[in-house]
């Protein structure tokens, strides 16, 4: 049985790619996409494919109102997503959202209204399955070697600082981590913000250039010893498995599910 999408931001650069990679599966099945600059228009005959048989509407409402979806996929922007995440899971219908931006207030209302529902979602703060893993070693080595920063570069475009990942990379990590002092006890910073951000008890940097996708470093220092567990996507196509593995994964759930790890099978 097929799963019925519809993608909000499907005219983005994500949602262009998520379009891209739907075509090339037959249990995946277009319905809608939403596009205030593209309403009314089919969405492969907007983008430059053949026609789909796919409307764009201006609105979410519209497009959940108009068509029955088993999946919301939304890379739009944190000041949408939160709507829309609400409009999906109230017509039972599963979001599956990159978007960062989200508060931890938000998150933990969406999980509450997603089990009131009894309908499933996943938030993935990255879908590149790399970065994935990435998030998944370095908590583990933060077991072993406390010492850690993290330095995130992205293009000169993305609108939070620090990336979903880096924050959840920092959580992931906090969860085996020996909390300690990093750095000298008299340190002092010559220039404001020269240390980055400091969360979880450890720093987090943010670089953004024109040129860069998503990359992320996680640095664990140890006594005559460098660990480095780096990832990089070089395309948005990159995210497009996570993005397929957590439409096909959001089905089985009814709950709400914050980081694609968890629907992961590491055995």
């Amino acid at each position: 049985m097929g799963i019925r999408v519809i993608v909000a931001g499907a005219s983005g650069r994500m949602g262009q790619e998520v379009i891209k990679m739907m075509r090339q599966y037959d249990h995946l099945e277009l319905v809608a996409g939403v596009s205030r600059t593209y309403a009314g228009q089919d969405v492969g005959e907007a983008l430059g494919f053949n026609p789909i048989g796919a409307p764009f509407y201006a609105t979410a409402q519209e497009a959940l109102e108009k068509h029955e979806a088993d999946v919301w996929v939304d890379f739009t922007t944190p000041h949408a997503v939160k709507e829309h995440m609400v409009l999906a899971i109230s017509k039972g219908v599963r979001p599956v959202v990159g978007t960062s931006g989200l508060s931890e207030a938000e998150v933990q209302e969406l999980s509450e209204l997603c089990a009131e529902k009894g309908v499933g979602a996943i938030i993935a703060p990255n879908f590149a399955l790399g970065a994935v893993l990435m998030m998944v070693f370095a908590r583990q080595a933060a077991k072993y070697l406390p010492h850690v920063e993290i330095v995130e570069y992205h293009h000169d475009q993305k609108l939070d600082a620090p990336s979903g990942t880096a924050m959840k990379t920092a959580e992931m990590i906090s969860e085996t981590r020996t909390e300690i002092k990093q750095g000298h006890p008299e340190e002092k910073e010559l220039l404001h913000g020269a240390r980055g951000g400091l969360t979880q008890g450890f720093r987090v940097h943010s670089v953004r250039l024109p040129g860069l996708i998503a990359h992320q470093e996680v640095l664990f220092g140890g006594e005559g010893q460098l660990l480095t567990i780096r990832h990089d996507s070089f395309n948005r196509e990159s995210f497009m498995p996570g993005v397929k593995l957590a439409v096909e994964k959001v089905m089985e759930q009814d709950r709400l599910v914050y980081g694609l790890e968890n629907v992961i099978d590491f055995a």
